[in-house]
């Protein structure tokens, strides 16, 4: 039987082995509020499950649709950076969020809190250009070995483009360049969801919260 998990705390730093430890027990965090859960409401009423997602690296090769998407975007340029707030990125989430119909954000520091460069652990981002244009960035945080995505956000007139896919593959990527071992991808759901993209990635493993074990998807 799954067990209820409703839990969070606040704090101000981790040190990066202990974060690989903090989201190995199933824990994400925005800004300084760390929490984690095992249900929540279902759109169509009742609970469903949590689901926490991490991906294995050195498994993880890419699918025919992923390349796709790689091939794609081929054109944009992309950068990686400590992750930093500014008014292109606030504007950015402004158009982004206009996509959602409910829970909707309020400000991109929901998930990144006032200031990333200060913590509670290394915070990263990737931001890509359309020329001079910003059009997607996304925000992960890394630990010693593993790192987590926080947020993705994208310009919704190129959502053909599949730019939130685009920069989990760059993250991907880039911590499989850093020689990290995992990345968590966040939290989907064991019952059909609009979170389903992440569980197509391969070597994919989920956390069984009454075991505290993580077992793979496929």
């Amino acid at each position: 039987m799954t067990p209820v998990l409703n839990d969070a705390f606040i704090c101000d730093s981790v040190p990066p082995e202990v974060m690989d430890q903090v989201w190995a027990a199933g824990w994400r965090h925005f800004g300084r509020y760390f929490f984690r859960y095992s249900t929540q409401p279902a759109p169509e009423g009742g609970l469903q499950t949590i689901t926490p997602l991490r991906i294995d690296l050195a498994a993880c090769t890419f699918t025919k649709s992923q390349r796709r998407v790689l091939n794609k975007n081929t054109g944009l340029r992309s950068e990686i950076a400590p992750a930093a707030i500014d008014s292109d990125l606030r504007a950015l989430f402004q158009r982004h969020k206009q996509r959602f119909t409910h829970n909707i954000p309020d400000t991109l520091e929901t998930f990144l809190g006032p200031d990333p460069s200060h913590g509670p652990c290394e915070c990263r981002m990737i931001r890509v250009f359309d020329g001079p244009r910003l059009i997607a960035a996304s925000f992960f945080d890394v630990g010693q070995q593993a790192a987590s995505s926080i947020y993705g956000l994208f310009e919704p007139e190129c959502s053909k483009r599949s730019l939130g896919i685009y920069t989990l593959l760059l993250e991907i990527q880039h911590c499989q360049t850093s020689g990290l071992r995992w990345l968590y991808p966040g939290y989907a759901t064991r019952e059909p969801s609009v979170y389903d993209y992440k569980k197509q990635f391969r070597g994919m493993e989920y956390l069984e919260w009454s075991s505290g074990e993580w077992v793979p998807l496929m």
